[in-house]
């Protein structure tokens, strides 16, 4: 294998002819998947090694943002304060090679503020428009949910269409265009619950959790002044990361995998269909999003491996966050303490595994 190393948008690594141009030719297989993968994949570890500069442990968190990065995805990462949500994502950010803007959602914020607006100039008596920061690749909405919906809501078009309405002109998002956001939990003093549609615009939603007992004291042995800062170098740019998605797209997925996906995600409207007694549970079950997310996450999670083929591991190591924000519980469940994990559980506990 002949590697490059590159921190800007020239190639990381020069790979053998891609499965795309295999099956273009009328044969592929495996085993050349796997190799295209081993060789798009060179990057993944430079990477991890420049966010683990500043982020100890989160293995899962960290693990959820290159999933991101190779899906297109955007994340929603809940947990308490100070648990480096935000440094996670900012290191992401000088690690990618590409543009980042950071944006604190407050309860006094308007939809302008985000997307952009119209302002008049009165020397040439026209309507200017002004972009908002959320014309850029990289968003990081921090604590998203401390805004009112009106200002949550104006991300959705961004999310799901990539382009951004401003009075009657439309523009188009950069194709590399990841949305970021942080949450507290919503029992926190000044929080507001996000739109059942934005939600669902996210494909995983990550609770990110303390430290373990080790890593936490690698954290304190690893500040040892306030002032110190770490250089973080950024690794791959916006054509090696777009490159890396195409290659995702080839790898292999079994039918009986398909089939397993699909039933998933359908156990959360009609449980009992599956022999299981979760009705009294569930409000609503998971959108199509989550069928096709799933999908998605489990082919990045196979890329990540480096594998040309997809494990029912993978879709099972995917389904509880992509599912968890998914699933609206009812009144019931409520009452008696059982969540969207708890159901997710027991739906991976029963529906066969190809």
């Amino acid at each position: 294998m002949n590697e490059q190393i590159s921190t800007g948008d020239s190639p990381l690594v020069t790979p053998p002819p891609s499965p795309v141009q295999q099956q273009a030719e009328g044969f592929v297989s495996i085993q050349a998947i796997s190799d295209t993968v081993v060789a798009s994949s060179a990057w993944v570890g430079l990477l991890r090694q420049e966010i683990g500069k500043t982020i100890i442990g989160q293995e899962h968190l960290v693990e959820r943002l290159l999933v991101g990065l190779l899906t297109g995805g955007h994340i929603l990462l809940e947990g308490l304060p100070g648990l480096a949500k935000t440094l996670a994502v900012k290191t992401l950010a000088m690690a990618v090679n590409t543009e980042f803007r950071r944006i604190q959602f407050t309860p006094d914020m308007l939809p302008a503020d985000i997307v952009g607006t119209q302002i008049y100039n009165p020397k040439d008596t026209t309507f200017e428009v002004k972009q908002g920061p959320i014309f850029s690749s990289l968003i990081l909405a921090d604590e998203i949910n401390r805004a009112p919906a009106k200002v949550q809501s104006a991300l959705l078009e961004a999310m799901q269409e990539k382009q951004v309405t401003i009075g009657d002109e439309t523009f188009t998002l950069p194709e590399l265009f990841l949305v970021l956001a942080t949450q507290n939990p919503i029992e926190q003093e000044g929080t507001y619950p996000l739109p059942e549609a934005q939600v669902d615009r996210f494909m995983l939603k990550v609770v990110v959790g303390y430290p373990s007992i080790t890593e936490e004291r690698m954290i304190l042995d690893a500040v040892d002044h306030t002032d110190s800062k770490v250089q973080v170098n950024p690794i791959i740019g916006p054509n090696d990361i777009l490159a890396s998605r195409r290659v995702v797209d080839t790898i292999y997925m079994d039918e009986k995998i398909k089939d397993y996906i699909v039933s998933l995600v359908c156990a959360t409207r009609d449980p009992r269909s599956f022999q299981l007694d979760l009705n009294d549970y569930i409000e609503t079950g998971a959108s199509p999003r989550a069928t096709i997310n799933l999908k998605a996450v489990s082919r990045a999670l196979a890329f990540l491996a480096g594998r040309g083929y997809v494990t029912p591991d993978d879709v099972k190591s995917a389904a509880m966050d992509v599912m968890r924000h998914r699933i609206r519980i009812s009144y019931e469940a409520e009452a008696e303490a059982v969540t969207s994990e708890d159901i997710i559980r027991k739906i991976l506990d029963t529906v066969p595994v190809p």
